[in-house]
């Protein structure tokens, strides 16, 4: 058990014995994980394809200190804005819809959904999807007279984003709402294509290139999680993280708490084979965490090549998924007890319950948590094969003290610097996605008309009525 910000950690349900950590341990130390790690802390490129540092880290006031200065700048911006907006200075804001797309959305919603339950000083609607049923719940939900558009786009072109805002605005416009552009903020790293695009200049908080999206939270993007929470507890989930951070940069071997996770990580893919990873929140609060998770993960680690290009000799990132509980545990746990597959779980839940309902419920819930992690290594014999539990089956188990600001920005950062150890452990980049762009451009041509594809998706095409 280890203990850091609020946070408990049992890893002595699975595998990793002092054998498997001292190996690890030599493979940090030829994987040049304190170099890499103090590359990443310093601002040096650690994103060689794109030629980019990875300043995540310095939002929080950990990092180069030019980068530490800089991103106070842009806070001290954004609180300036969101305290006038508190205030009153744009009229009464009951409603902000946050248009954004990947990381510049699944943060924003994950931290909302955990943090601002208890009475949201601006309730925040999160789009992500081009589909327009998204779009118009929102809508259905907002009085638009006192609604509040934050557009968020790392370069202002996204085109689900930038297609979803110009509908925003269509909105506000057909409601009444005179200078609909009045009523935007804009969250980007290219201010002057916020500005052709009709956003004021006073209302829009840049943050730097240096920033990946998946790691965004921390910039600017997280101004719809300071409109609901107050700008004091977002300076607390900014703390929360930077402690976590220092712990991972001052502290070395297994006693590093991400590195140690990507010891376990690294044991069950490449020594047993096992192709995915499962994450079950047993807190209401924290269900959209298995989503943040798989685009941290599996667009940071999903890769088939090294950072000098050659091929990686290996299994990378897991599949992540998961669920919350106790809702799993009657629909995907019969497979993770009895299955043929080994899955290796993570189990994350507060000591402190989110709700004022008779304790019932909360010893319920961490009753049930704590007996899925003990059955699933204990198993059962029985005579009955179909009534027989294997066991030997690991679990992690990650205790907060309560889902807060400060043990939400931890356990967020917890997982950002566990990602990047296993990145370095397998010699990979995980701050490039370049994956993700293939299926964009072919969708690009298929908007622009006149190129030719596979006999199948022409079929399709025509079907929906595109060609």
């Amino acid at each position: 058990e280890e203990n850091s910000c609020a946070i408990r950690f049992d890893w002595s349900k699975t595998h990793l014995d002092a054998a498997h950590v001292a190996a690890f341990e030599e493979l940090a130390r030829l994987t040049d994980f304190v170099g890499r790690r103090k590359a990443l802390f310093a601002g040096d490129i650690v994103n060689p394809t794109e030629g980019r540092a990875a300043e995540h880290t310095a939002q929080r006031g950990v990092g180069k200190d030019e980068s530490v200065r800089q991103a106070a700048e842009y806070h001290h911006r954004m609180a300036a804005i969101v305290e006038a907006i508190h205030r009153g200075a744009m009229g009464e804001v009951k409603h902000l819809i946050h248009i954004g797309i990947g990381g510049s959305a699944l943060g924003p919603a994950l931290a909302v959904s955990a943090l601002a339950r208890d009475g949201a000083m601006v309730h925040v609607h999160v789009i992500s999807n081009i589909d327009g049923c998204a779009l118009e719940q929102a809508f259905a939900a907002c009085d638009p007279t006192k609604t509040m558009l934050a557009i968020a786009s790392k370069t202002f072109t996204t085109i689900e984003t930038m297609t979803n805002a110009e509908s925003a605005i269509a909105w506000l416009r057909e409601n009444g709402v005179e200078d609909a552009y009045g009523r935007v903020v804009a969250l980007t790293a290219a201010p002057e294509k916020a500005i052709a695009w009709g956003v004021d200049e006073t209302r829009i908080l840049p943050f730097s290139e240096s920033v990946g999206g998946r790691y965004s939270l921390w910039s600017s993007i997280g101004f719809p999680v300071a409109m609901a929470l107050g700008w004091p507890d977002f300076a607390e989930l900014l703390e929360g993280a930077a402690a976590m951070d220092r712990h991972f940069r001052d502290t070395d071997g297994v006693a590093n708490l991400p590195l140690r996770a990507a010891f376990a990580d690294q044991y069950y893919t490449r020594l047993r084979g096992c192709q995915t990873r499962a994450v079950f929140a047993y807190d209401e609060r924290l269900a959209l965490l298995p989503d943040y998770l798989q685009q941290l993960e599996m667009e940071s680690n999903g890769k088939r090549v090294k950072v000098d290009g050659s091929p990686v000799g290996g299994p990378t990132a897991p599949i992540t998924w998961g669920g919350v509980g106790t809702d799993a545990q009657h629909a995907v746990f019969q497979l993770l007890h009895q299955g043929t597959h080994l899955v290796p779980v993570d189990f994350i839940a507060s000591i402190a319950p989110g709700h004022d309902l008779a304790p019932a419920h909360h010893h319920i819930l961490l009753s049930n948590c704590f007996a899925q992690g003990a059955a699933l290594m204990a198993g059962k014999a029985s005579e009955d094969p179909a009534r027989a539990y294997p066991g030997d089956r690991p679990s992690t188990t990650i205790l907060l003290d309560e889902v807060s600001p400060a043990t939400f920005g931890a356990l967020i950062a917890f997982h950002e610097h566990r990602t990047f150890a296993n990145a370095v452990l397998m010699g990979i980049n995980p701050f490039d996605q370049f994956g993700v762009e293939l299926g964009k451009e072919i969708a690009k041509q298929i908007e622009s008309g006149g190129a030719c594809f596979d006999p199948s998706t022409e079929a399709l095409l025509k079907l929906a009525g595109i060609s």
